[in-house]
């Protein structure tokens, strides 16, 4: 740990837990452990689910439209 606080996860763990650079991980305590968990993306959830013409901006922010969009529709 440097003085920061910040540690380094070695890149065999990673790797294992699809853990990429600038991922959002939470971080919890179990006792006296702390448990780090990577947090996927809306966008991660549902790669490949909708067809799109055109990238958007903001994929997370499009995504939370088109679901809600769809839960509306079918409701």
């Amino acid at each position: 740990m440097d003085k920061r606080g910040r540690l380094v996860i070695p890149k065999k763990l990673r790797k294992k837990l699809g853990i990429m650079e600038e991922c959002y991980m939470e971080v919890n305590t179990e006792g006296d452990k702390i448990v780090l968990k990577p947090v996927k993306s809306i966008a991660d959830e549902y790669f490949g689910v909708f067809k799109v013409e055109k990238w958007p901006k903001d994929l997370d922010e499009f995504l939370v439209k088109e679901v809600t969009r769809r839960w509306l529709k079918d409701t």
